[in-house]
């Protein structure tokens, strides 16, 4: 009886030994922890897992959510500034506040990708922090501005500035966490979106309300020096605090580094190696992806349906209160976003789905432009309010966690299909923000019917993605069946629907 058991045991061994040493990229070194986590049951993996997910989301989400508050807010604060004196002080006219807002992401569009693939060969943490102080000190530099002109060239540095943040977040926490358990911490993180819009409003009234005319200073750039001062603050803490790669963490023991490298390698069936390919084979392993290119055009379309948001503050003016009120009335629209995000990013990560959760939102959100767009009626129109950034915005997360996980390895390919899809998704910030011209209002017919079908056309790539991953997950199924090695995909990979 013990020598059939110790057969057996023998066995399951060869298997391990086996899957291990197939795994795409891992060392001789680290096998011997990768055979030893295999060997564990499924309760010490969870626990484990729960221990270390605990340590990681205590030292990565909180700093991000902080780090990208602020950089939204750095961002769009020009919408709150909008209610004070600036285009009157800078003499801005037409469709000036226009140029002002779009420009901001010429600059940021030209940094991305290049940022981005140098971020796997830096430190995060120090690289990320930087960029922060140096777009916070521009944020702030917009205060001294006394024409128009001068706003324009401090918009564009700080669209230059704040560009590697972004696109570097998703990169790296898409290398600490497992696809699902990627989008409910992308909801985590991109809730900084809603707080900056949220905090914005608020900061914005007590700013405007209070501030205005004190030392002789008007209010908008009490709001620009204010913003500015506490993102260089949290950028020499950020500096301190993020974590780095798994690989190179210090604050985790040896044990830990090496489970939180193997969860990932189990995720992927590859391991997650910085060094694995050079900059230019992982850029144009990226380039020569076709599925690229079709979620381009999704996170296009989805970045598209959100511009809304840039002048969001002037939306909500239509309603006919004052600008504090007005500012005020942002607040609640914001966080129930949050919330919302917050419940679907879940609800995608513990199902394994993607794609009918961003169908279901994007309905939502071409429901509340239509709405917008047909009735002047208040009630109606501050009910689509909720509903537009509700749907739009939690589909954007998943999305994010969509693209990472569908292009987990090598590193560098991962880094520079983000950066991709993020550069050219914003270009839609651009043209964008001319959908909501101030001669529109209040009603903006033209800028909520083109939402409209946007969010509808987001759905149907949506569904089309979803119909082409599940035929790549066939044809994945019948190579392993005939014993078909892949050089593209590692054994056992299954693309998230």
């Amino acid at each position: 009886m013990d020598s059939v058991a110790k057969t057996t045991t023998d066995q399951v061994e060869d298997v391990i030994m086996s899957e291990v040493a197939s795994l795409k990229g891992v060392k001789d070194l680290d096998k011997e922890y990768y055979t030893l986590f295999a060997n564990k049951d499924e309760e010490w993996k969870a626990h484990m897992t729960k221990k270390l997910l605990a340590k990681v989301d205590a030292r990565l989400l909180p700093m991000l959510v902080m780090m990208y508050t602020l950089n939204f807010l750095d961002r769009s604060n020009l919408a709150q500034a909008r209610l004070g004196t600036l285009e009157k002080d800078l003499k801005m006219t037409g469709t000036d506040f226009n140029l002002a807002t779009s420009i901001l992401f010429v600059g940021y569009l030209l940094m991305q990708l290049p940022s981005n693939l140098l971020l796997t060969r830096v430190r995060p943490s120090v690289y990320l922090g930087g960029a922060m102080a140096i777009w916070g000190i521009i944020s702030g530099s917009q205060a001294a501005a006394h024409s128009f002109s001068g706003l324009i060239a401090c918009r564009f540095m700080l669209g230059v500035a704040e560009a590697p943040f972004f696109p570097g977040a998703i990169m790296m926490m898409s290398s600490w966490y497992t696809r699902r358990e990627l989008a409910y911490r992308i909801a985590w993180f991109y809730s900084g979106n809603a707080m900056a819009n949220m905090f914005g409003g608020l900061i914005g009234a007590g700013v405007l309300g209070n501030l205005s005319g004190a030392r002789g200073i008007s209010g908008w750039r009490w709001l620009f020096i204010i913003d500015g001062s506490v993102t260089v603050c949290v950028a020499l803490t950020g500096m301190m605090i993020l974590p780095n790669f798994p690989s190179s963490s210090k604050w985790l023991l040896e044990e830990e580094r090496a489970f939180a490298q193997w969860r990932l390698v189990m995720d992927a069936k590859e391991a997650d190696e910085a060094g694995s390919v050079t900059l230019k084979d992982g850029l144009m392993l990226a380039l020569k992806d076709y599925r690229v290119y079709i979620f381009l055009i999704c996170q296009h379309l989805s970045l598209l349906s959100q511009t809304f948001q840039y002048f969001f503050p002037s939306i909500v003016g239509t309603l006919g209160y004052g600008e504090v009120q007005t500012l005020l009335l942002t607040t609640p629209v914001w966080f129930t976003t949050f919330l919302v995000s917050l419940v679907v990013t879940y609800s995608s990560g513990r199902i394994g789905d993607r794609s009918k959760h961003i169908i279901g939102l994007m309905l939502i959100s071409c429901i509340g432009n239509v709405i917008a767009t047909v009735t002047s009626n208040t009630a109606a129109r501050f009910f689509a309010m909720f509903l537009m950034p509700m749907g739009a915005v939690s589909a954007y997360q998943i999305i994010l966690a969509w693209v990472a996980g569908t292009f987990p390895r090598p590193l560098v390919k991962r880094s520079a299909v983000i950066a991709i899809c993020n550069m050219f998704g914003n270009t839609a910030s651009i043209y964008g923000s001319y959908m909501y011209p101030t001669s529109a209002s209040p009603r903006y017919i033209a800028g909520g019917s083109a939402n409209a079908i946007i969010c509808l056309s987001v759905a149907l790539v949506a569904l089309g993605i979803r119909l082409l991953l599940a035929r790549q997950n066939k044809k994945l199924e019948k190579a392993e069946e005939a014993d078909v090695d892949s050089t593209n995909i590692a054994h056992g990979f299954r693309y998230t629907l």
